[in-house]
């Protein structure tokens, strides 16, 4: 895995170094405004929805904070504990090399994506299972202290925690080896309708491919009935995604490496990348939001012009672990509350780029002050 998909406003053309310490606490603002989701063959739905204002000078009006009835962030997938070990390269075949560091740090996409819902401080639960452990336990105190509602979480006695060995080179990139454990195993062959009234009552869904298939599709399903959008993070297993579940997705949101894999075609070229999204198209995918590693990303809508955006460079690189799941789950947020698709891609940019200067996933994950404060300081420059 590598690459971190990042962007920028288009007129943002200088990187200096930014010290968020000298910028003003933002602002949020109550507009009038709704976001209204029209799912394929359902009725539309409508959210009151908080959007954000950053002002450098000082305003008048009122701090708020996010309204309890906002219709949550629900995140189904997979809870890793993420075995690091830091090498200044990867062994060849048959070749035994010693790591500088290492350290058992709480992951899996699903558990990031969350955790950087909860960091961002909107209403987020999660939906999946750990073993009775002590990684369990590491994965569960995680998910708490980043704010995430673990009403659903639940604990299984005949599989353990699902863990990952992640491989982080100096430069940042890694390579990962995922054995699913509880996140494979254990899961029931139909969900309750108490999981599933969750996924009915969400503002958006989110979901990746480290979890059995036949439980995305349940949840999307669901979500699909209700007027729920849907996100599919393709990060995960080797395989094609099944039909059933494409059918029910809104969104789905692959790197190059994996969009070039679901569809057989090569993503070298942004003609490339765009040619593959429409074989997307074809299979129903109505939107792709594709991460483009150093180039940035990329939101293709059917029927309309791709909305690209460069990424906001970040002071060092010292993990990309996560980065992706940082860049999704930002989008999702901003999203759900409302704001522009331009805007949704420089928040999630903005997110990630702060989440690589960490080492780690989960602990990685941004505060929203800070990204508002990269915003603010980004727009700042630009000017």
């Amino acid at each position: 895995m590598k690459g971190v998909a990042l962007s920028a406003p288009a007129n943002f053309n200088s990187y200096t170094k930014i010290n968020n310490s000298q910028f003003k606490q933002p602002t949020f603002i109550i507009p009038t405004n709704q976001f209204r989701f029209s799912s394929r063959n359902h009725p539309s739905k409508t959210y009151p929805l908080l959007s954000v204002s950053v002002k450098q000078s000082k305003s008048t009006e009122t701090p708020v904070t996010q309204k309890p009835d906002s219709p949550p962030l629900v995140v189904v997938g997979s809870a890793n504990a993420d075995i690091y070990v830091e090498i200044d390269r990867l062994p060849k075949e048959g070749e035994t090399i010693s790591a500088k560091n290492g350290q058992t740090l709480a992951g899996g996409k699903g558990a990031n994506q969350a955790a950087c819902g909860g960091r961002l401080s909107y209403p987020t639960y999660f939906v999946g299972q750990v073993g009775e452990d002590a990684n369990g336990k590491l994965i569960t105190e995680a998910l708490k202290g980043g704010g995430v509602r673990l009403d659903y979480l639940k604990n299984v006695t005949g599989a353990p925690t699902g863990h990952a060995v992640v491989m982080l080179q100096s430069d940042g990139q890694n390579s990962i080896i995922i054995v699913g454990g509880a996140n494979m195993n254990c899961w029931p062959e139909r969900l309750s309708d108490e999981d599933l009234e969750v996924v009915r009552n969400g503002g958006a869904i989110l979901l990746q491919r480290e979890i059995p298939d036949s439980v995305n599709i349940q949840v999307a399903k669901a979500a699909r009935s209700a007027g729920v959008p849907v996100i599919l993070d393709a990060g995960g297993m080797d395989a094609p995604i099944p039909q059933e579940l494409l059918d029910f997705v809104d969104i789905l949101s692959p790197n190059e490496t994996e969009l070039g894999r679901l569809t057989g075609m090569p993503t070298e070229s942004f003609e490339q990348i765009s040619q593959a999204v429409a074989k997307c198209h074809k299979l129903g995918v109505k939107q792709a939001l594709v991460k483009l590693g150093e180039k940035g990303s990329a939101l293709f809508v059917e029927g309309e012009k791709p909305i690209t955006q460069p990424i906001i460079r970040a002071e060092r690189v010292l993990d990309t672990t996560g980065a992706g799941d940082t860049f999704t789950a930002s989008f999702a947020v901003a999203l759900v509350e409302g704001k522009s698709r331009e805007q949704c891609l420089r928040f999630a940019a903005a997110a990630a780029s702060l989440c690589v200067q960490v080492k780690g996933a989960i602990p990685s994950m941004p505060d929203r002050n800070s990204v508002l404060n990269l915003l603010q300081s980004v727009q700042s420059f630009s000017y």
